[in-house]
């Protein structure tokens, strides 16, 4: 896939870096497999914020911090593409920290999903639970997935990545 998508990331990169200002990737810390932390990478799609301002929650529709490029970038998902390393080195995504502090006191059977190895797509996604949604209906169906796990269903949610999961309504 890095090979594949390299030059659709090449042109991302240099969409990004020459239209606004800052870093052309984005880091941010996620909590992964047995809540190991870790970084997770993505195109840089909004502009340069304070770490403090960073953190006070989930991109909106219409947030103003998306860049022009951004936008289209994260209704892509051509952001996520840099993830592909995070899946070659063995990382890979559900959550920024201070929200699994927050989730798992409020949503039963959370931490359930932080006993297996998490991807670039999933169930959820496939679905339209991605960005803005409900945070309950993506446990819920993060949590069947790992109930009903099959090599099958798999290839499914790969399948319907590619129809359903790249351009996404929810994705700001």
């Amino acid at each position: 896939a890095v090979v594949v998508f390299s030059p659709v990331m090449l042109i991302a990169a240099i969409l990004v870096k020459t239209t606004s200002k800052g870093p052309l990737i984005y880091k941010q810390e996620r909590v992964g497999l047995h809540n190991k932390p870790f970084y997770m990478y993505k195109f840089r799609s909004m502009v340069v914020q304070d770490e403090k301002d960073e953190k006070k929650g989930w991109t909106t529709k219409n947030d103003p911090r998306v860049t022009p490029i951004g936008r289209f970038i994260r209704k892509t998902s051509i952001d996520e593409l840099p993830q592909l390393f995070n899946i070659l080195i063995g990382d890979m995504r559900p959550e920024r920290p201070q929200f699994v502090e927050k989730f798992k006191e409020e949503i039963p059977r959370y931490m359930i999903k932080h006993q297996v190895r998490p991807g670039l797509t999933g169930w959820a996604q496939v679905n339209g639970y991605r960005g803005d949604t409900s945070i309950q209906k993506r446990i819920e169906f993060d949590l069947y997935y790992i109930e009903n796990w099959t090599m099958g269903f798999d290839f499914k949610i790969i399948f319907l990545t590619f129809f359903k999961g790249f351009i996404n309504r929810n994705a700001y």
